[in-house]
């Protein structure tokens, strides 16, 4: 790896919010564009990391590639599927520039990682758009199981796919 997983610091948090957006809009997964409220949301990253775990990772000059929400075993206003013993992570976003060098599957690790080590922590979850299809075949390569029980719609009219992970 040519880069760092590492928590977020303050100043980046503008930088990570407009890579987020950006992911999120060129991979076609905001159905009203630019216009989705869940833009806000997505650039909203003092918040996130006020409320939850926020990882980016980062080249050695401190360019950020991308980065990812971890909630903890036990919750947070972050956790949207995760009961009691789980953990989940949310708003996996890595720069267009930096695909394919494994960054993704570098920040999913990391938040593996944070969840086996939380005492009692038995699976990490998560919920994903049917429209992210990379997202999906790094889910499904790197172990996590599809778990259509608990797939569910933040809105209506918006399905969310469930996954989860034996830790």
């Amino acid at each position: 790896m040519d880069f760092t997983i590492r928590h977020i610091q303050p100043d980046e948090h503008d930088a990570l919010g407009a890579i987020s957006a950006r992911a999120y809009l060129d991979g076609g997964l905001l159905t009203r564009g630019a216009d989705d409220p869940y833009v806000a949301v997505l650039r909203d990253v003092a918040r996130r990391a006020a409320e939850a775990e926020v990882l980016v990772a980062a080249d050695p000059d401190g360019t950020l590639l991308g980065g990812v929400t971890f909630v903890p075993c036990g919750g947070t206003p972050w956790a949207d599927i995760a009961g009691p013993d789980e953990a989940e992570f949310r708003v996996l976003a890595v720069s267009g520039a930096a695909r394919g060098r494994g960054v993704g599957e570098a920040l999913v690790r990391a938040c593996a990682d944070r969840a086996r080590a939380r005492e009692g922590c038995l699976r990490l979850v998560l919920s994903v758009l049917p429209a992210a299809a990379s997202a999906r075949r790094l889910y499904d390569r790197m172990g996590f199981a599809r778990a259509p029980r608990r797939d569910w719609e933040p809105l209506p009219g918006v399905t969310l796919l469930a996954y989860e992970l034996t830790l």
